[in-house]
């Protein structure tokens, strides 16, 4: 099985532009997530896609692979798909998130076995929830899985409701799982999903992994105990520098 990892770059990103370039501790984030997707021996290649300029040229400068893909990508998983297109010798796609700069190798890794299975047709990760305030964020998807280990519905509300009980206890009666918002996907299934059009469960709770289930698509979870640390706005780099 040959696996490509594809790391999505774009510099206009509404609440941080220029994000990729920022410097952490001497190296840009782009740089650093790079280098830890390249430590996951499971992955044949790694490559940076990027819609800017300035990003593809400091991928190339500090020895990377880039490819330039369209400005017009809504997503990620758009942009993955145009460059696996452009790869077809790859049975296996997996979207590396560019904003998280210190991911865990072993996280890819624990994804990339997903695809043992020759059923698994989209693969992510679970963590446990481990209190409140990351039950309660909106800005923290929570997963609902099926005893085969397959997501039966992600929301940005905690489910299930746990009826009877102050939402205070809800943690010490079910054990609830936050989304890890990394991707594998078999490469026929990722040119798939890309053709769908947006489902009334991804408008409703504005997440494209819901487009897939709505529409009969398989995804297989895998549980990590890794936390992951996205930057999405400044606070976040200031938060993680204090870390």
């Amino acid at each position: 099985m040959t696996i490509l990892g594809i790391i999505p770059a774009r510099y206009a990103s509404t609440r941080f532009p220029g994000k990729p370039l920022v410097d952490i501790a001497g190296k840009s984030m782009i740089q650093r997530v790079y280098e830890q997707a390249k430590k996951c021996e499971h992955l044949t290649e790694v490559i940076v896609a990027t819609d800017d300029t300035r990003i593809y040229d400091h991928v190339l400068a500090f020895g990377g692979v880039a490819i330039m893909t369209s400005a017009d990508h809504q997503s990620g998983t758009d942009r993955c798909a145009e460059v696996a297109r452009q790869h077809p010798q790859y049975n296996v796609i997996i979207n590396i998130q560019g904003d998280e700069p210190y991911i865990d190798p072993e996280q890819i890794t624990k994804l990339a076995f997903c695809f043992n299975d020759a059923g698994t047709q989209i693969a992510t990760l679970v963590k446990k929830v481990a209190n409140e305030q990351e039950l309660f964020n909106v800005n923290s998807p929570k997963v609902v899985i099926s005893k085969l280990s397959e997501a039966v519905y992600f929301s940005r509300s905690p489910l299930p409701h746990i009826r009877g009980q102050e939402q205070q206890n809800w943690l010490s009666h079910f054990t609830y799982f936050k989304h890890i918002g990394i991707y594998g996907y078999r490469a026929d299934v990722l040119q798939e999903i890309t053709k769908l059009p947006v489902s009334s469960l991804e408008k409703a709770e504005s997440l494209e992994q819901l487009r897939w289930i709505e529409n009969g698509y398989r995804i297989k979870v895998a549980e990590t105990e890794l936390e992951t640390y996205a930057i999405d706005t400044p606070e976040d780099l200031v938060n993680l520098k204090m870390r």
